[in-house]
C-alpha cells in the first residue's frame, strides 16, 4: 500500500492521516518524541505494511514476478495498489476522490513540521494532492516508480520489475476488496 491506501486506511479507522504517511518517514522503534495519535498512525502504517506483504494476494501476486524481481515487486505492488484504489474510488468511499485528496494533502501540510523532524520535506497541500491524485492515471505510477528507483542503488532493477506492472492490474483490481477489507479489520483489531 502507499500514500492513498495508508490515507483511506486512516480515514475509515479514524486515526492520524499525518501517522499514515509519516510512517514511511519515520525510522526507528522510540516513538516518544511524537504526539500520541501519530505515534499510532505510524505504528498502524507500519501493522499495514506487514499484513500487506503477507496477504495472500499479494504474496500471490508476487510470485508472479520473476525470481529476481521479487525483492522490487512490493514496491511495485504498493504503487499499483494505489492506482487500482483511485480507479475504483467510488467503491471504497463515498467522497470523491479529488475531494478527498484535497482535504487529506491539507492536514498533512498543517502537520508538516513533523515531516521535517523525522527528516523528511515539508508537505505543500496542492503539490501532494496533485500527486494522490497521479496515481489514477498510469502516467503518474510512471513518474512515481521512476521518483522511487531514483532512491535506489540499483534503480534499473526495480524500473525492470515494473515493465509490466500494468498486466497484473487486473488481478490487483480484483484482490483490492478483500485485501482493503482485511486489513481495516487487521487496523481495528490492533488499536
Amino acid at each position: 500500500m502507499n500514500f492513498l491506501a495508508h490515507l483511506w486506511l486512516a480515514d475509515r479507522t479514524a486515526t492520524s492521516l499525518t501517522g499514515a504517511v509519516l510512517g514511511d518517514v519515520v525510522r526507528g522503534a522510540d516513538l516518544g518524541a511524537y504526539p500520541a495519535h501519530l505515534a499510532q498512525g505510524i505504528r498502524l502504517h507500519r501493522r499495514v505494511d506487514a499484513a500487506t506483504d503477507r496477504h495472500a494476494a499479494i504474496v500471490r501476486l508476487r510470485e508472479g514476478f520473476a525470481h529476481g524481481q521479487r525483492r522490487y515487486a512490493g514496491i511495485v505492488l504498493d504503487l499499483a495498489a494505489d492506482h487500482a484504489l483511485a480507479l475504483d474510488w467510488s467503491r471504497h468511499h463515498a467522497r470523491p476522490l479529488a475531494e478527498f485528496c484535497t482535504d487529506a494533502a491539507a492536514q498533512l501540510a498543517a502537520d508538516s513540521a513533523w515531516f521535517v523532524e523525522a527528516g523528511g520535506r515539508a508537505i505543500e497541500a496542492a503539490t501532494f494532492a496533485r500527486l494522490l491524485l497521479s496515481y489514477a492515471h498510469p502516467d503518474g505510477i510512471e513518474r512515481a516508480l521512476q521518483r522511487t528507483a531514483q532512491r535506489l542503488r540499483e534503480p534499473q532493477r526495480l524500473l525492470h520489475a515494473a515493465e509490466r506492472w500494468t498486466e497484473r492490474l487486473p488481478d490487483l483490481r480484483a484482490a483490492l476488496p478483500g485485501l482493503l477489507d482485511d486489513l481495516q479489520l487487521a487496523a481495528t483489531a490492533a488499536r
